[in-house]
């Protein structure tokens, strides 16, 4: 196992929800990425944030690790979830609500009402 992967194992064993993005919650620095902090932040998910920017290793790692091009990537509960286009679709659709509330993980509900609300 690459140092790359355990760390990965290690980021998404010890947080529910992680975020593997370009830069940080605070400071996105890219628009996917910042798209899906901003669900996130807007949401209230407490989640962990992993700037790949700063870790090259990490940032080929975590595609390898997930088999998926693309960063964002989120995780919960361990689980590969999606990256900004799924990310998008599912708080549109109310999946990721259901998801999150299925593995326990607190959120307001009323938050992501109004997400869709403002896109429907």
């Amino acid at each position: 196992m690459s140092d790359a992967s355990s760390q990965i194992k290690e980021q998404i064993s010890k947080s529910d929800v992680v975020l593997f993005m370009k830069g940080t919650k605070e400071m996105p620095q890219c628009g996917f990425s910042s798209r899906v902090a901003g669900v996130l932040n807007y949401m209230g998910v407490e989640y962990s944030d992993v700037n790949v920017l700063a870790d090259e290793g990490l940032r080929q790692g975590i595609k390898d690790f997930s088999d998926w091009p693309t960063i964002p990537q989120l995780y919960v509960k361990g689980e590969f979830v999606g990256g900004c286009d799924i990310i998008t679709e599912m708080t549109l659709s109310g999946e990721l609500d259901t998801l999150f509330a299925e593995n326990g993980v607190t959120f307001d509900k009323d938050a992501a009402d109004k997400i869709r609300e403002a896109n429907g």
